[in-house]
């Protein structure tokens, strides 16, 4: 009767740990799972059957398209990671952040809002431009517009830009004082930015180095940059800020 016993007890041990029909469950990375039986791996292939479908055909999957195997035995075989499904906003930039391999993101984003500041002349560029102008103070308050676009982005973060900046000064001394310019630049993941291009005002053309940064808040940029114009007569020097947010 014992024996008969112990014998009943191993054989229902034997079922509860290989039922039959036991599945493998085999994950794609776009996260699909499939419950399957696995025939075969090659290096390249995945080979198996559908347990709905056991007498059906034989199935072949990239490996690249496999994320994991998890045998009926419980053991697993892990393959591709799976595609992201969200790319988390990356709060220093206000930019979606990249994910390895990714070389640049598709979506295009664009950027704008005031900006307003002040601009302090140099002696020399002073002196010519109250040639053009009249009377002038060293001082210029500043207004005017950023447009911004995002060229690309590479997998660690940078970000390629291209911005216009329309400004006008000089309104506190009753003047109208035009100016724009084109800037080419690089932001850093950290929102770090520099960049330079062209700068056209009634005093010509030069160049416009600029640099700074940006801070995030409820999805509104507040950008603070410093942009110097050294021309021939001397330096042009700018301290400007504002907010921006996305376009679309």
């Amino acid at each position: 009767m014992n024996r008969l016993l112990r014998l009943a007890l191993l054989v229902l041990a034997a079922l509860f740990a290989h039922p039959a029909g036991a599945q493998d469950l085999l994950t794609r990375t776009d996260g699909t799972e499939i419950q399957v039986k696995v025939v075969e791996i090659t290096p390249d292939l995945v080979k198996y059957r559908r347990t709905d479908n056991p007498d059906g055909p034989l199935i072949s999957v990239r490996k690249t398209e496999v994320f994991r195997i998890r045998y009926a035995n419980g053991t697993q075989e892990l393959g591709s990671p799976p595609a992201p499904a969200y790319l988390p906003p990356n709060p220093a930039s206000g930019y979606p952040t990249a994910v390895p391999g990714d070389e640049q993101t598709a979506e295009p984003v664009h950027l704008s809002g005031p900006r307003l500041g002040f601009t302090v002349l140099t002696d020399g560029v002073l002196s010519h431009a109250r040639d053009q102008v009249g009377s002038l103070s060293p001082f210029l308050t500043q207004f005017g517009w950023q447009f911004e676009s995002r060229l690309f982005r590479l997998p660690n973060g940078t970000s390629g830009l291209v911005e216009f900046v329309p400004l006008v000064g000089g309104l506190e001394q009753g003047l109208f004082i035009p100016s724009v310019s084109g800037i080419l630049g690089l932001r850093g993941p950290k929102g770090f930015e520099f960049g330079l291009g062209p700068n056209l005002t009634p005093m010509g053309a030069d160049i416009v180095l600029a640099l700074g940064t940006s801070f995030h808040s409820n999805g509104i940029n507040f950008p603070v940059n410093l942009a110097v114009v050294p021309g021939h007569s001397g330096a042009r020097i700018s301290l400007l800020f504002g907010f921006n947010s996305r376009r679309n």
